[in-house]
C-alpha cells in the first residue's frame, strides 16, 4: 500500500475499499512492441490498446498491490504507451521486471518508488524519479489512500481523523504540489484523483473521517481544476464504488464473520445495492483513468467521473 493500512470496522460494507489502495517529452521512452489484445467484451478484460498516451509519462501512487486499483491503473497505461512510475509507501510488491513481462513491454517504461505521500521529500523524490527517468510528468495520479474507523461516529478517535485527512486529503494536496512545475512544462498535462462514491453521497455504514475525506478530495479537484485551466492542466476526480481488491475481500471475510453469513453471501448482499448486479474489477476503473489521461479528454476538466455500476440506483 501506499500509505497507512487500512482498518475497518467489521460493521464496514466492503463497496468503499476498492475505490483506494485501497496518485515535455525530452528524453521519453519510446513506444514498446505490442502484443494482439483482446476486446473488452468481458468485464475487466483488457480493450484494444491505440496508443492514446505514446510519449507520456504517468506517476501513479498506492501502486503497490498487484490486484488493486492503482497497479491496474499502470498496466492500462503500459499498454497505451505511458512510461510509468509506480510509488507505495512499504514498496511496490511486484517487480517492474514482472510487471513489464506481465504487460509485454520493456522495463525501460517502468519505475519503482518507495514514498509516503505525507512527506513532501518523498513526493519531490518520486516527481524527481519521473523527471531523471523519462525526461517529465504529463501525469499524475492520486490514488494513495487510507480507510480506518467505526462507522459509529461516536466511536471514531483523533487517529481515525488524523489519518484519513492526513493521508487522503492532505497527501493528494502534497503530491500536487510537488508535481505542479513538472507538470507546467507538459503541452497536455492532468491530475486524476482517485476518490470514492462516498466523496459525493453519504453511504451506510462507512466511518464518516474517510466519507469527509473523500468530499475534500473532490472539492480539492474542481478547485485545482478552475486555478489550472489557464496552464493547460486538467483535474478530475474518479469516484468508484464497490471494486474488487484484495482489502474489499477482506472486508467481505470480516462482515462475513460479523453477520453470521459466508463470504458469497456477504458480497452477494454488497452486489445487491449495485444497478449492475455485480462488482467492479480493477480493469475497469483504469479504463477510465486511461480516457481522462488522454487528449481525448481535453475538454473534461474539474469533473467527479463516477464508477459504481449504478450503486445505490445512482443512475
Amino acid at each position: 500500500m501506499e500509505t497507512v493500512q487500512r482498518r475497518w470496522s467489521s460493521r464496514s460494507p466492503a463497496h468503499a475499499l476498492g475505490c483506494v489502495q485501497g496518485h515535455s517529452d525530452q528524453g521519453r521512452a519510446g513506444r514498446g512492441s505490442r502484443t494482439p489484445r483482446v476486446s473488452g467484451k468481458q468485464r475487466g478484460s483488457k480493450l484494444m490498446a491505440s496508443g492514446l498516451l505514446t510519449g507520456k509519462t504517468a506517476l501513479i501512487t498506492g501502486a503497490g498491490r498487484p490486484r488493486g486499483i492503482g497497479q491496474a491503473i499502470a498496466r492500462a497505461f503500459l499498454d497505451e504507451g505511458a512510461n510509468v512510475v509506480l510509488s507505495d509507501l512499504a514498496g511496490v510488491t511486484t517487480p517492474a521486471s514482472e510487471l513489464t513481462r506481465l504487460t509485454a513491454f520493456p522495463a525501460d517504461r517502468v519505475a519503482v518508488i518507495e514514498a509516503d505521500v505525507c512527506k513532501p521529500a518523498d513526493a519531490s523524490r518520486a516527481v524527481l524519479t519521473a523527471q531523471d527517468q523519462f525526461g517529465g510528468l504529463d501525469i499524475l495520479v492520486n490514488n494513495a489512500g487510507v480507510g480506518r474507523g467505526s462507522p459509529d461516529f461516536m466511536e471514531l478517535t483523533e487517529e481515525d481523523w488524523s489519518a484519513s485527512i492526513a493521508v487522503n486529503l492532505r497527501g493528494t494536496a502534497i503530491m500536487c504540489t510537488a508535481a505542479m512545475e513538472s507538470l507546467r512544462q507538459s503541452p497536455s498535462a492532468c491530475i486524476i484523483n482517485v476518490a470514492s462514491l462516498s466523496g459525493l453521497r453519504a453511504i451506510p455504514h462507512i466511518p464518516a473521517c474517510y466519507t469527509a475525506s473523500k468530499f475534500a478530495v473532490v472539492g480539492l479537484t474542481k478547485q485545482l481544476a478552475l486555478q489550472l485551466a489557464s496552464e493547460n492542466i486538467r483535474a478530475n476526480a474518479i469516484c468508484p464504488g464497490s471494486v474488487r481488491t484484495d482489502m474489499m475481500e477482506i472486508a467481505v471475510e470480516a462482515i462475513a464473520e460479523a453477520e453470521g453469513i459466508t463470504a458469497a453471501e456477504a458480497e452477494a448482499l454488497e452486489a445487491s445495492t449495485i444497478a449492475v448486479g455485480r462488482v467492479a474489477e480493477p480493469d475497469e476503473i483504469a479504463h477510465l483513468a486511461v480516457f481522462l489521461a488522454s487528449d481525448n479528454a481535453s475538454y473534461i476538466t474539474g469533473e467527479a467521473l463516477v464508477a459504481s455500476g449504478g450503486m445505490y440506483n445512482g443512475l
